[in-house]
């Protein structure tokens, strides 16, 4: 999968670049070269001007526009080569990058003029870019921590962009801003090992498990050591940052992707025509706000999906709810709770996902339970806890 970055080479966690490069003056001037066509000049200036600004609310630095001369950071929109014999690669792929300070090329930030920029959601938001880059103008390398603005892959947020880790790493260069602004950093990023971790949403898709939570998700694959956590706006822009549900059908090869009234129709990583539609669209009633979980079985081609105490049945093929249904949870799986987070299944080969378990949930699992699970059709994730029947 190739995802829309930034041009500088990665480095590692939230870190400086090597003898952390850093500017001598808190005093910062910059200038914007030129402009693109995409945006109202007005808009460019707004936009570079608030990512600045983000900046100094957690710093003592501040910046001065410079209309004419040499600044400290030279602002500029260019295509391929553009006289930095670091060229950009055309739509999408690396979408800028920026040099860290010092003399001459110092600090000089680029943004490739064969992207499409905006001040809102749609294709690449200049603001939350130009941030970025200007972190890296500031003496920030990227991070490997994915709820960073320095993390190395684009991903559109609303509200202030800086999370713990950015702010602690350009604090550590500059120190905090003396007439300290209130600021709300974004969200951490779930641990793994969290023991008290539990999951919004599990699902396959195409022979990997995505595992929902907050805003960012996991994908584990057999052939990953490690499992790889990132935002879900970097992968999928177009849906909710907060997934409720989501299960896979691997006939269709799609995936359906539940959050409040609304689902989305995945395949693999594009939104289908038509989408997103309204829950009840499946032949829920309305007074059904949202899904709690749900889960694909292959062996009769049904779709459960559980909401709230009752749970339904969709038949894949005719596109209908099964008769006879709502029915009770507590009825039909005696002994579990009425009240899912997520459910899997798997027939033939178990994998499973454990939300609550005494030290890191993705290591040693399998084999800690394979013999067991091996006997059993479904494993359901409820509460932050295994129950399997």
């Amino acid at each position: 999968m190739k995802q829309a970055r930034c041009g500088v080479p990665d480095i590692g966690e939230y870190n400086h670049f090597p003898r952390h490069l850093k500017w001598q003056n808190n005093n910062i001037t910059f200038r914007i070269l030129n402009y693109t066509p995409d945006l109202n000049k007005s808009d460019v200036d707004r936009a570079i001007r608030t990512a600045l600004n983000i900046w100094s609310d957690v710093t003592p630095l501040t910046f001065k526009k410079l209309y004419k001369g040499i600044a400290d950071i030279m602002i500029s929109f260019g295509s391929k080569e553009h006289g930095d014999h670091n060229p950009f690669d055309g739509p999408n792929g690396l979408l800028a990058h920026a040099y860290p300070p010092g003399q001459g090329i110092g600090g000089d930030t680029h943004f490739d003029e064969d992207e499409h920029w905006t001040k809102d959601s749609e294709a690449y938001n200049l603001l939350l870019v130009a941030a970025h880059e200007l972190g890296h103008a500031l003496g920030m390398s990227h991070s490997s921590y994915p709820g960073a603005l320095m993390y190395p892959v684009y991903s559109y947020v609303k509200g202030f962009p800086l999370s713990v880790d950015d702010i602690e790493g350009i604090q550590a260069l500059y120190g905090p801003n003396p007439d300290s602004k209130k600021v709300k950093p974004r969200p951490v990023a779930p641990s793994k090992c969290d023991p008290e971790l539990s999951f919004d949403a599990i699902t396959e898709l195409r022979g990997e498990t995505i595992i929902f939570k907050d805003s960012f998700y996991w994908r584990l694959h057999p052939q990953m050591p490690e499992p790889e956590q990132t935002t879900i706006k970097s992968t999928w822009p177009f849906i909710p940052s907060k997934v409720d549900a989501a299960y896979e059908s691997p006939e269709k090869d799609i995936v359906i992707i539940f959050s409040g009234i609304q689902m989305w129709a995945l395949n693999g990583y594009e939104l289908l025509d038509g989408y997103p539609k309204y829950i009840h669209k499946l032949g829920l009633p309305k007074t059904i706000r949202k899904i709690d979980a749900a889960v694909y079985i292959k062996d009769i081609g049904k779709t459960l999906l559980f909401t709230d105490e009752e749970y339904w049945s969709y038949d894949e093929m005719t596109g209908t709810m099964d008769r006879g249904y709502p029915r009770s949870i507590e009825d039909d799986f005696p002994g579990m709770d009425d009240e899912f987070d997520a459910a899997t299944y798997n027939y033939g080969i178990v994998t499973p996902h454990i939300s609550h378990f005494n030290g890191c949930f993705f290591q040693n699992c399998v084999d800690l339970y394979t013999e067991a699970v091996n006997q059993l059709k479904y494993l359901i994730t409820i509460n932050r806890m295994i129950v399997m029947i």
